[in-house]
């Protein structure tokens, strides 16, 4: 299964109790109330969904929901 854009960031808003329409792209998601805790819930399940090489490590390097997206699909595409 691919997660697509719009399951990233319904995961994000969810962990976020924000509203998907909410999420700014481009706003840190720290300063979107994004904590360590909730990065780790959002790792489990985008590996469950069968991302398994996403890590902590290079969520919390990138803080905008633009980045994790490029990442989830360089990722998904078979990249590093």
């Amino acid at each position: 299964m691919r997660l697509s854009t719009e399951q990233v960031i319904a995961d994000v808003a969810d962990v976020l109790y924000l509203d998907p329409a909410a999420v700014d792209y481009e706003v840190s998601l720290r300063d979107q109330g994004m904590d360590s805790v909730r990065l780790m819930d959002l790792v489990e399940r985008w590996r469950s969904a069968g991302v398994e090489r996403i890590d902590f490590i290079t969520l919390a390097e990138n803080s905008r929901l633009g980045e994790w997206i490029e990442v989830l699909e360089t990722l998904q595409d078979g990249g590093e």
